[in-house]
């Protein structure tokens, strides 16, 4: 009879275990619907389980539910004040939702995002991800209520401490957001030569657009091309030459390119590549070329309705 139990209770526990193993690879393969099903019964069998409850609080988040995340992450750090990420993940799931609900709401909860965050930061000197928060938060937010560019930019040297490319990222964030772009421009390419990553090509790139200054993006996608060497760059560089209507030539190819070697990793379909050829004809005045591209687009993706659009302004050309 003992060993009955024994047998039983051993094999209850490996349920649970792979219950949870199994919403792990639900989060890890983005079935996050799935993992939450498996995690809320987990966590009911096992409300003591810390890490389950911090795994139910992340689907409930990759699924914006953020009073469900909120829950869980508070739960969590009442339990345990003096862990850091729990505040940070408490703190982030409160911004969220600050950002989806009314403007006169939201100002109710920033004082409790703030003080979550500056809670992390405290309990642990050396978390990135808390201090690349509390930057966006004193730049986003109006004076009024609390943001402060010195403030941000004070944590921008805090993450410079801790890595140099993520300090000269928050700089340049910070600088562009304050009308800054010479600063702006300066810390977004010290990231570049410190680190070089896609990521750090890519806040280049956007500050370039968000100047209006496509040759410029062009040219810092086509280094990031060389250093890297992702299909992906081909697509980006035929995306600002159709945007922009320059460098058509450059654009047609890198897009032809991005097309022969396109794989699933690529990330953006064919699709869009072939609405971006579409643009590019279009700027060329060769209808007959344009709507070709923009059939395949719209075949390939018929609920997009940019293509759709797209479609009428060729068809009067």
């Amino acid at each position: 009879m003992k060993k009955f139990l024994w047998i039983f209770i051993v094999s209850g526990l490996c349920f649970s275990q792979s219950s949870k193993e199994k919403a792990k690879s639900y989060i890890t393969d983005k079935h996050y619907e799935k993992a939450e099903h498996e995690l809320i019964s987990f966590v009911q069998a096992n409300p003591d389980d810390i890490e389950a409850i911090e795994l139910l609080g992340d689907a409930y988040g990759y699924q914006k539910k953020w009073d469900n995340a909120i829950e869980q992450y508070e739960t969590l750090k009442d339990n345990y004040p003096n862990n850091a990420n729990y505040h940070y993940k408490y703190g982030g799931a409160l911004g969220m939702k600050a950002l989806n609900i009314s403007k006169i709401r939201a100002l109710g909860i920033i004082g409790d995002v703030k003080q979550s965050f500056l809670k992390a930061a405290e309990l642990d000197p050396k978390h990135i991800d808390t201090r690349w928060a509390l930057v966006e938060l004193y730049v986003s937010l109006p004076g009024i209520v609390g943001g402060s560019m010195s403030k941000a930019l004070k944590y921008a040297n805090e993450l410079q401490q801790l890595s140099k490319v993520d300090g000269y990222l928050a700089k340049g964030y910070v600088y562009e957001y304050d009308d800054e772009p010479e600063l702006a421009e300066k810390y977004y390419k010290l990231a570049i030569e410190v680190g070089g990553s896609i990521t750090c090509y890519e806040k280049l790139t956007n500050f370039y657009e968000a100047q209006n200054k496509p040759d410029k993006a062009i040219g810092n996608l086509e280094q990031a091309q060389r250093k890297h060497q992702r299909n992906a760059m081909h697509y980006q560089i035929g995306k600002v030459c159709a945007d922009y209507n320059i460098q058509l030539e450059k654009g047609e190819k890198c897009l032809k390119v991005y097309l022969s070697n396109h794989s699933a990793k690529d990330g953006v379909p064919k699709a869009w590549a072939y609405y971006r050829l579409a643009q590019i004809y279009k700027h060329k005045k060769n209808k007959t070329e344009a709507l070709k591209w923009i059939d395949k687009a719209i075949a390939g993706l018929p609920d997009i309705g940019v293509f759709q659009d797209e479609k009428v302004l060729i068809s009067k050309l």
